[in-house]
């Protein structure tokens, strides 16, 4: 049964506070830590890692889901907890920061311990979201769905940045643990307004979690994941892809700067530029373009679009073409948007009623690590040019170069991908079209 419009704004309650908390934490606290609180940028790139490193437990947690309903449930319970989990971890991490003088052994212990909390909870509750959308959507509502609940987060995170900063203004630290409390809390209880009644009840749930804990995680793994060449590729092709659109997401506003020039307030704006291309394009995939040219073509373009506009970020840099500069943001940002929405559209249209929660794990799990992979390689460059050479435009140049090749690598791997000759992905319906 298709759902209703009510449903459908319901469940965009989720991604919303998935996007205000994940602000919350990667640009607030991140900040506070650093400048307001003095620690060390090094530990604290550290306690930020943490939840992209844990996240190969997607896999795991996905099996989980799809093998083993609490009271009949597959996904509803494991999303309450996971949102749960996430909000009590950032507020341990504020409370922890705000009763602390010094950064003690202790002090460290819980903060890791937070850390690792909310990247359990997060992973936990976003992979198995992913699989509500699998379960509740078909056909051509699928991408829709998806493009329409990462629209929904990214304006989480847009109000988040526009708020947040406003909200802490003069800056404390008990209207700091304030704001993170409200936010972690309405997080949750929109989590729990988004998902209530929403997973589908039917008679074949409990068949499907059987087959699916008919064999062991590992064996699962190890023969329809590690086993498989297609899902190897898959894997490999969306890490490149990731590492090369979101390898200068901390390098942007230093480059502007740097050498083109331009000014704190200027430099500001590239956020919103960048989010504006993303969401304009993946609303654009999730409703016209998908349906109209298909998955591989949206991808594509995507990743064509991403090699040409690196080539001219360093060309506009060179020329110090500041005018030029901006408007290469925002196709920055259409670039990322259109091969993002056509890779998860892909993914989730061709899972299976048996196996969604583990695909939606190998997908986070590429992505994550694809993420994380970037931060470290963009910032490592960087720092290493520099101190050999000195010269900005060469070492974000060399990033922004490395990032195209990367992409022209996924555009050579996608055309070896066959991913309907996955076994995960094997559907019974004959009559479904090839994604690759």
């Amino acid at each position: 049964m298709k759902p209703t419009i009510l449903e459908n704004l319901r469940l965009a309650g989720f991604p919303l506070g998935l996007g205000l908390t994940s602000v919350l934490v990667s640009g607030t606290l991140n900040r506070v830590m650093i400048v307001e609180m003095g620690i060390p940028a090094g530990l604290v790139g550290l306690f930020f890692a943490l939840p992209l490193l844990i996240s190969p437990l997607r896999v795991w947690l996905g099996y989980r889901s799809d093998a083993y309903p609490l009271w009949g449930l597959r996904r509803e319970p494991l999303i309450v907890f996971g949102s749960l989990l996430a909000g009590l971890g950032v507020a341990v991490v504020t409370f922890t920061l705000v009763e602390t003088a010094s950064l003690s052994l202790l002090a460290i212990s819980a903060l890791v311990a937070a850390f690792i909390a909310y990247g359990f909870g997060k992973n936990l509750s976003s992979n198995t979201f992913e699989a509500l959308l699998a379960d509740k959507f078909t056909g051509d509502q699928r991408p829709q769905a998806v493009t329409f609940y990462k629209v929904a987060m990214f304006v989480g995170i847009m109000l988040g940045a526009l708020l947040l900063g406003r909200l802490l203004e003069p800056f404390s630290e008990s209207r700091l643990l304030t704001i993170v409390l409200a936010v972690a809390g309405g997080s949750f209880l929109l989590a729990i307004f988004a998902i209530a009644g929403q997973e589908p009840r039917h008679a074949a749930i409990e068949a499907e979690s059987q087959e699916a804990r008919g064999i062991a995680f590992w064996e699962t793994f190890k023969t329809m994941v590690w086993a498989d060449p297609q899902i190897r590729r898959f894997f490999i092709f969306v890490m490149l892809t990731v590492v090369g659109t979101l390898a200068q997401d901390v390098l942007l506003e230093p480059y502007a700067a740097l050498v083109l020039n331009m000014s704190v307030g200027q430099t500001t704006t590239l956020t919103a530029i960048w989010g504006a291309g993303t969401l304009l394009s993946m609303g654009a995939a999730g409703a016209w373009l998908i349906k109209r040219f298909g998955y591989i073509r949206v991808v594509r373009v995507g990743l064509v679009l991403g090699v040409v506009t690196f080539i001219m970020l360093i060309l506009s840099g060179a020329l110090t073409l500041t005018g030029v500069f901006l408007v290469l943001v925002f196709f920055l940002g259409v670039s990322t948007g259109l091969s993002a929405s056509g890779m998860l559209s892909a993914v989730i249209d061709f899972t299976t009623a048996e196996r969604a929660g583990l695909l939606m794990g190998v997908w986070g799990v590429a992505h994550n690590l694809g993420q994380a992979t970037g931060n470290l390689i963009s910032g490592a460059t960087v720092d290493l040019v520099q101190a050999l050479q000195g010269d900005a435009l060469t070492a974000y140049g060399l990033v922004f170069a490395l990032e195209a090749a990367l992409l022209l690598g996924a555009l050579w791997l996608l055309k070896d991908i066959k991913i309907t000759e996955a076994r995960i992905f094997s559907k019974t319906d004959l009559g479904q079209p090839e994604l690759f």
